[in-house]
């Protein structure tokens, strides 16, 4: 003969647990601080009616949103899950003007990086071409990498930069 614990509820409210428990299924007993605090609340009477009246299919979520409400009130008697629902749509709100703020400076940021490309672009670079200077100002497109300012187009062996052109003159 095996012998059931009776769910939570049931060692709670001291009762025996019979086969058909409305509880049973949803206050296991291992979980008793789940009905304590769902009892607390609303009462036991309520919480059977309530699950009775719901279909079975949407007694677990029932349940779970009882035992959120439950400790909700718990934790803030006056505001419950509507004290928590501000406290992130505040949040909410901060992090929005803190994405717009961070947007700004993206924006700044580059458009001080393409005023400082199109500065670049003005200035003339002296490029030395078989022992004469040569001009050379960017196109369309700025041939300068970030990592080496010389154009990939005039890198070999017998060309080389004016030493006079330095990334301290702009």
């Amino acid at each position: 003969m095996v012998v059931l614990s009776p769910c939570a509820a049931c060692k709670i409210l001291r009762r025996r647990c019979v086969d058909k428990c409305v509880l049973a299924p949803y206050f296991p007993p291992t979980e008793p601080l789940k009905f304590a605090a769902v009892h607390r609340i609303f009462g036991a009477g309520n919480v059977i009616k309530f699950l009775q009246e719901l279909p079975e299919n949407q007694r677990a979520d029932a349940t779970s949103s009882l035992v959120y409400e439950a400790n909700a009130r718990i934790r803030d008697p006056i505001y419950g899950c509507t004290g928590s629902i501000f406290q992130l749509q505040n949040q909410v709100s901060e992090l929005q003007a803190q994405l717009a703020v961070a947007k700004a400076e993206v924006h700044k940021m580059q458009a001080q990086h393409a005023n400082l490309l199109a500065l670049m672009c003005t200035e003339t670079s002296q490029v030395r071409v078989e022992g004469r200077e040569v001009p050379v100002l960017c196109q369309d497109h700025f041939p300068f990498s970030d990592l080496n300012p010389i154009p990939h187009y005039y890198k070999s062996s017998n060309i080389s930069w004016d030493s006079s052109w330095t990334s301290s003159s702009f």
